[in-house]
């Protein structure tokens, strides 16, 4: 045992208060904890560990500052004391710094090896940051100490469980389960470990063992979760080959009709492939149709796998008469959802036009009579069914870009039945999608008028309001069921995490042009997925606390893939060409409508700066023996608009480390890959750039944006010089040079590859606009070259098809060349696209938006508008 260092010992009265110290800290008694320490300190003001222990109570007492400069003198004065690394582990850990705070346990560990505090805190780090062969190493440590918790078992096994080893983890499960004596009944504990024992069976591919030890637990009531030893069992016996297993998956089909894995997974086990043996497929799912009629997944399963040529064959498992079957039993039931459960079948284009005949004969046939004295029956004219057949038709013909027809049919639905939000709803999306943010925006607030105590509807008005450019509107309707108390209705939903609401404000900002306000709202986004990372932290000792061991590994698994969310990619993707725009340009830095401010907008911003204070003078009056934890007090917003972010010194580091998740995720997606490139060749990152653009052509080496940076590395390439300067084994020039020339062969000039990529893809707008750019930005070609391209998208030729997104971008690409001729198309496109808006003037825009929202709300004011109950949050 090691000699304890004189400046570390206290008399018997100070180390008595210092054991107390601890104690009072262990039961949060902060006030009391000060006073101690201070009687301490007065005698010995240079006892480390003390200082550590009062500069951790004062950052649980919002001291912050204080308490970590007193922590790490404490240090400074003892480093051979576990306690002081100890504490300060935890202060770093606070600041979410967990690879220096686990250096900090680690030090800690070498002066008290089987400190269990410490090895426990290791142990989650170590998990935290996926530190398997370590993690395995403390668990046992633990497991060594203190056998007889079960707990400690479990995490063994979990530990090897994460680092791949499953032969360990079995071994250790098996060890475990020798120890056990005299187990209550329904013990959840032990029930949850079994799970997990069996699950582990399962993947190590012994079978056999597993269902053994299944039903030998079950049958003896020790494993409780009927659920999963129905589905164990099915899948088992599945893989055995067992006589048994369509009796167990028959079981699951009767527990849970709605599971569409069941009805795959008994398929599978007869051995039934649905893409194959359709006709055998239906024969089954149509027993289980009769078995359960009230069970929708076989009916729902069997239009997925009926051939459509079979459309007119009398069988009734023809796709006809079973589309018939299932679209009239939804219109009958007023099912608001049945387009969107039908909408994947509409890829075929022959089950598209039997669905489409189907219910316009429907609707035929529901029409109420025009003559009042008609006598028609009521099981031929429905109101009911006859409202959701148009509400029905009325989505089926805008998706197919029928929008004038889509929106006569809501005519009829809106005067049937003017006071269902459906419709209106209904009619903002049409609008959205015909290009008319506007009118959109005032139908959707004409349905959020219907019902004021609608959340949903409140949220997607105000999205369709941020849509519209009217953002002011929107942060009012937002606060409708925001907290009252709150600086602003926006920072309310930030706190919140509302990711929706940040990246509709975002996508507004950025199409309005104000970039800085835009990418504020974007890296917003990317520290609340830092956020929901560091919040499964706390779950690596609760979850194995609480046995819910399979539970926790789903949230591992989940956790790693966490920023392949399509909100992440969407605000990485965003932030990173904004980035690139900097860098580019560095004008952009200083935006001009940043450096004016109205008037309206100064008192606002004063009027927030003012209500922030009111909050901090509430909060400075708390209790100030609260415990305030380890964590850091949000710090002050210092940019808040963004503009101090837009101006940094390294945007292209800035893109790259937000990309870089996506990278280690291999995220499949070319938008994504193409803003690893952007960035990449900027960076002079060769070989990441030519990495990502080999991806992307694997993916879709036709796809406008592949075709567009084949073009830009092509000419890279050829300005390089023959060979990199660096003394490293892999000279990155040659590489990328020698994949170029892969792509595209030298002897094929860019002129020759950009005209016949043109001609290959002359009815796909997107490609065409790619071409242009390709002759604008790479070629450097004049610029009535590339106008002549982009104008080719206005060909009435039948197989171009131009849509409203695509035309913006080219407004927006004919913009970026400085065309004289924007204007031009501009006019033609607002021809083309009658219902559109987003074609009109400014002066249009603006004009046609006061006209719609004072009728919406002069109509809403003749509405009963109820305020909604209660705040969201509250």
């Amino acid at each position: 045992m090691s000699k304890i260092p004189p400046k570390r010992t206290l008399p018997s009265k100070e180390a008595t208060l210092f054991k107390e110290l601890l104690t009072l800290y262990e039961t949060r008694q902060l006030k009391k904890g000060i006073k101690t320490s201070d009687q301490i300190l007065k005698k010995i003001p240079e006892h480390g560990e003390t200082l550590c222990m009062k500069g951790l109570i004062l950052t649980h007492m919002g001291r912050r500052d204080e308490g970590i400069e007193m922590v790490k003198k404490g240090v400074r004065l003892d480093l051979t004391s576990h306690i002081v690394w100890h504490v300060f582990g935890l202060i770093q850990k606070g600041e979410k710094n967990y690879e220096e705070a686990l250096k900090s346990y680690t030090q800690a560990l070498k002066f008290d090896k089987e400190n269990l505090n410490i090895l426990r805190d290791a142990a989650q780090l170590q998990t935290h940051l996926r530190l398997y062969d370590g993690l395995v190493e403390t668990r046992y440590k633990l497991l060594r100490m203190r056998p007889m918790l079960r707990q400690n078992w479990i995490a063994l096994a979990v530990a090897y469980h994460l680092g791949g080893n499953l032969l360990e983890a079995k071994k250790v499960l098996e060890n475990y389960e020798r120890t056990l004596k005299n187990l209550p009944d329904y013990d959840i504990e032990h029930s949850e470990t079994l799970v997990y024992h069996v699950r582990l069976l399962e993947a190590l591919g012994e079978w056999s063992d597993a269902l053994s030890l299944l039903d030998t637990n079950a049958k003896e009531r020790a494993i409780v979760d009927k659920t999963a030893i129905m589905e164990f069992r099915a899948r088992l016996t599945s893989k055995l080959g067992s006589s048994d297993a369509e009796h167990s998956w028959r079981v699951l089909i009767e527990h849970n009709s709605e599971c569409y894995d069941y009805y795959h997974g008994y398929l599978s086990n007869l051995g039934i492939n649905l893409s194959t043996h359709p006709a055998q497929a239906l024969k089954v799912l149509q027993d289980f149709a009769v078995q359960l009629p009230k069970a929708t997944a076989p009916k729902r399963l069997s239009l997925t796998i009926a051939p459509a040529s079979f459309a007119g064959d009398d069988s009734i498992l023809s796709f006809y008469n079973l589309a018939r079957a299932y679209l009239v039993a939804g219109l009958t039931k007023g099912i608001p959802s049945l387009f969107a459960d039908i909408k994947s079948l509409y890829s075929d284009p022959e089950k598209l036009q039997i669905i489409q005949d189907i219910v316009e004969q429907a609707k035929e046939d529901n029409t109420p009579p025009t003559d009042p004295s008609s006598s028609t029956s009521p099981s031929t004219s429905e109101p009911i069914t006859y409202l959701w057949t148009l509400y029905y038709l009325a989505q089926h013909y805008s998706y197919l870009s029928q929008h004038s027809k889509a929106l006569s049919l809501l005519d009829v639905a809106l005067a049937h039945t003017p006071t269902l939000p459906e419709l209106y709803m209904l009619r903002a999306r049409i609008f959205k999608r015909a290009g008319d943010p506007i009118r959109a925006a005032g139908a959707m607030e004409e349905a959020r008028a219907l019902d004021g105590q609608d959340r949903f509807l409140n949220t997607k008005s105000g999205k369709y309001l941020l849509r519209a450019g009217r953002p002011e509107e929107a942060e009012k309707v937002f606060g409708l069921f925001t907290k009252k108390d709150a600086t602003s209705p926006g920072s309310d939903l930030q706190d919140m995490q509302s990711l929706l609401y940040l990246l509709e404000q975002a996508d507004a900002q950025y199409r309005s042009g104000r970039l800085h306000l835009a990418l504020k709202k974007y890296i917003v986004v990317q520290k609340i997925f830092d956020e929901f990372d560091d919040d499964q932290y706390d779950f690596h000792g609760y979850s194995l606390r609480k046995f819910n061991i399979i539970i926790y590994l789903n949230l591992l698994e989940w956790e790693d893939r966490l920023r392949s969310n399509v909100a992440y990619i969407k605000a990485a993707t965003s932030a990173s060409r904004i980035f690139v725009a900097v860098h580019d340009d560095p004008s952009l830095k200083t935006p001009a409508s940043s450096l004016k401010l109205s008037d309206k907008a100064k008192k606002k911003a004063k009027k927030a700066a003012q209500k922030i204070e009111e909050v901090k003078k509430a909060a400075a009056n708390a209790n100030s023996n609260e415990d305030k934890g380890l964590e850091p007090s949000p710090a002050k917003d210092e940019d808040p608009d963004g503009l101090k972010l837009l101006a940094c010194e390294d945007p292209l580091e800035r893109a790259a480390k937000l990309l870089q998740p996506l990278v280690e995720l291999d995220v499949q997606d070319v938008d994504v890959l193409g803003c690893v490139y952007d960035v990449a060749v900027r960076r002079d990152k060769l070989l990441q750039a030519i990495q990502a653009l080999n991806r992307a052509r694997k993916l879709a080496k036709d796809h406008p944006e592949v075709h567009f940076r084949v073009a830009h590395a092509r000419k890279l390439a050829s300005s390089l010089p023959a060979q990199s300067s660096s003394p490293s084994s892999v000279d990155p020039i040659r590489v990328f040079k020698d994949e170029v020339d892969r792509i595209l062969p030298p002897e094929v000039s860019l002129m020759t590859f950009n005209s016949q990529y043109l001609q290959q893809h002359s009815g796909s707008c997107q490609a065409i606009l790619a071409a242009s750019r390709v002759l604008s930005k790479v070629l450097e070609s004049p610029t009535d070259e590339a106008e002549g391209v982009a104008f080719m998208t206005l060909s009435t030729a039948e197989d171009v098809k131009l849509d409203v997104k695509t035309a913006l971008d080219v407004i927006a690409f004919l913009q970026s060349i400085k065309s004289t001729r924007v204007e031009e198309y501009r006019k033609a496109c607002d021809g083309r696209f009658e219902l559109a808006t987003v074609f009109k003037t400014s002066e249009e825009r603006e004009k046609l938006a006061e006209e719609i929202f004072t009728l919406t709300r002069e109509g809403s004011s003749n509405s009963v508008n109820v305020e909604p109950e209660a705040e969201l949050g509250s």
